[in-house]
């Protein structure tokens, strides 16, 4: 069996951040699904990697940072963060992962949840730089205000599925975010 550490990741590590901030016993079933994880999908550099056998970056596992699972101050919070703005970004727009040697566009479209993401995981880290991944996110609408999943930076049109009810509800929530 394949791990897949970003669902591991996203929903185990939750699960241990809520369980390390109780103050009752420790819920072992989660505490040895974080230690596998960390101990399998933690790359070299730090960062959170895709799977034990696939070092590349996944924008998918910049949520438990957001979502506090993870503490911001965490390396690999950070480590994650910065592995997403060098690897799967363009021109403030991020796939969700590198396929294979193509270049992005050509695999997929930007994955316009991810940019909210990345929007929320920049202000998390008091950076100015979540301003300019909202706007380029929030701009890639289609003519009636709806979003699909990914948008073609190329030939600036929607791909995917259309309407994306997850990019519109955290459309709003990362611009009452940085609004606060």
């Amino acid at each position: 069996m394949r791990r897949w550490p970003s669902p591991a990741t996203r929903t185990g590590s939750s699960c241990c951040g809520s369980c390390a901030r109780s103050t009752g016993p420790p819920a072992s079933p989660w505490s040895s699904t974080r230690l596998a994880v960390e101990r399998t999908c933690l790359h070299p550099d730090g960062h959170w990697q895709r799977t034990p056998d696939d070092p590349s970056v996944d924008a998918a596992l910049l949520l438990p940072g957001v979502r506090g699972a993870l503490p911001a101050a965490d390396p690999r919070t950070r480590a994650t963060l910065a592995a997403c703005r060098r690897e799967p970004a363009e021109d403030h727009f991020l796939y969700r992962l590198r396929h294979d040697e193509r270049p992005l566009e050509e695999a997929e479209g930007a994955f316009v949840l991810c940019g909210f993401v990345m929007a929320l995981a920049e202000h998390q880290q008091g950076r100015t730089a979540e301003d300019r991944w909202f706007e380029r996110n929030r701009g890639a609408c289609g003519a009636s205000g709806l979003y699909a999943e990914e948008f073609d930076i190329a030939q600036r049109r929607l791909r995917g599925n259309l309407p994306q009810a997850f990019v519109h509800a955290l459309l709003l929530e990362t611009a009452a975010r940085l609004g606060e």
